[in-house]
């Protein structure tokens, strides 16, 4: 890893891991449930920023405290971009108001309003079909830029 990678993950760190767990909880949520999947990948991507049960329930209890942080860097980007979506999947049913908060995101990250639709619904595909971070990245490269 160079240097300039090193720092971006250190700007990046704990306070964007929280702003990112309370996104995927709203994205779990916003559709009325909060279902067992949804639960069980949540604490997997919170395991994988090293934030504690116990934490991700202090993130959940006290949102109006954690701020909204637009990532960065592209890997980190659209690594989280990819998790929304996933958890927008992760149940089988794609609500519509999902749908619509993934597609926020992805503006709100920087990608194209032009084609955020086309984006999400390629990356939902691509989880659905088995397709891991690195392959759907490579696969949806031609919507990033």
């Amino acid at each position: 890893m160079d240097f300039s990678n090193f720092l971006g993950l250190f700007k990046e760190g704990k306070v964007g891991a929280k702003s990112h767990m309370k996104n995927l909880i709203e994205m779990a949520m916003v559709d009325g449930h909060f279902d067992d999947t949804e639960s069980d990948l949540l604490k997997q991507i919170a395991k994988r920023h090293k934030i504690s049960e116990k934490q991700l329930d202090q993130i959940q209890n006290n949102m109006e405290e954690v701020h909204f942080e637009v990532p960065t860097d592209e890997k980190i980007k659209f690594s989280q971009l990819f998790d929304l979506v996933n958890m927008m999947v992760i149940d089988k049913y794609i609500d519509s108001e999902e749908m619509k908060l993934c597609s926020i995101f992805a503006k709100k990250f920087g990608y194209k309003e032009s084609n955020v639709d086309e984006l999400v619904n390629a990356i939902a595909e691509n989880i659905k079909n088995g397709q891991v971070l690195n392959d759907t990245k490579t696969r949806v490269n031609w919507l990033l830029n």
